[in-house]
């Protein structure tokens, strides 16, 4: 509707309607009458450049005319250097020693409790520089049946507990399944203590580092039978011809884990992750488990072949 130029209001309506009606378009940005050609700017300034570059006098060369000053004279005075205040534990290459140090910390725990404040106190890990949480174990010290698993993940490392995510919640309904729980009558741990960054997987030099802890772990819960939950912890432990094979191989085959000149038997299966990409699987996970499950109420005599 066109202003009325008897109401001077109206005019301020119409004007405060266009800027409303740009805003809503998007044009919020005001310009100048007369075209400005930008093109023609950047190549004035460019040449301005250019000229002022050749007009300026070259460097003063060495050794002609007046000698230069002592570097001293012209060079920028820096302020001396803050020292470095170390504001925690820092990332070390891992030695041998730093795996006799491991041993030698395991060897001294008498307790659970003791060795949980060993292993949660030791800097020797570098795992450990980029983890929430120590993730020890779980379930009852006093149980028969001990189950091992690999390394902690992100709900792992948040919680401090292992097998607490979607492939815990599956292991828990397995155990449930034959009749066990980690509440009741058994116990969960993991070769390694500390979330490695990403999920990737622990290198030999780590798993060398934590592998006295969770020995002398296996020691101090002294199962009647443990059940390595994917072929990583089964290699780890086991060693020898056990690091060539995959879990296909290994899974629901006797083992055995000898620490300390005592023997424990040992069957592995399937990782619950692994389970829950493969549920074709369970089949086979759930006869391990049946099979651990004889083992122990038959006070550990191995069932018929």
């Amino acid at each position: 509707m066109p202003s009325d130029p008897t109401n001077p209001s109206s005019g301020l309506d119409a004007a405060a309607a266009l800027l409303e009606w740009y805003a809503a378009t998007g044009v919020d940005t005001p310009l100048a009458e007369a075209p400005v050609d930008r093109f023609e700017e950047s190549a004035k300034a460019k040449a301005a450049a250019e000229t002022r570059a050749e007009r300026r006098p070259p460097p003063p060369q060495a050794g002609a005319g007046r000698p230069l000053p002592p570097a001293t004279d012209f060079a920028p005075q820096r302020s001396p250097a803050r020292p470095v205040v170390a504001t925690g534990p820092t990332a070390q290459l891992p030695t041998e020693s730093t795996v006799m140090q491991a041993r030698a910390a395991a060897q001294s725990a008498t307790t659970l409790d003791e060795l949980r404040a060993l292993i949660h106190g030791f800097d020797g890990c570098n795992l450990k520089l980029t983890a929430k949480n120590t993730v020890f174990g779980d379930g009852n010290p006093a149980s028969k049946l001990m189950l091992i698993g690999e390394a902690p993940g992100r709900d792992e490392d948040i919680e401090g507990r292992p097998f607490v995510g979607r492939s815990g919640q599956l292991l828990d309904r397995m155990l449930n399944a034959i009749g066990y729980s980690r509440n009741h009558n058994a116990y969960i741990a993991n070769v390694i203590y500390w979330r490695p960054p990403g999920n990737r997987d622990p290198s030999d030099v780590e798993v060398a580092i934590c592998r006295p802890f969770i020995l002398r772990q296996i020691e101090l819960i002294d199962p009647a039978l443990i059940v390595f939950l994917g072929a990583q912890p089964a290699k780890a432990l086991l060693g020898g011809e056990a690091v060539k094979q995959g879990i296909n191989k290994l899974r629901g085959r006797w083992c055995e884990l000898e620490i300390g000149g005592k023997r424990f038997k040992a069957l592995p299966t399937f990782h619950p992750a692994y389970l829950l990409r493969t549920p074709i699987k369970k089949r086979e996970a759930w006869r391990d488990f049946l099979t651990a499950k004889l083992f122990l109420e038959n006070g550990g005599t191995l069932p018929p072949a």
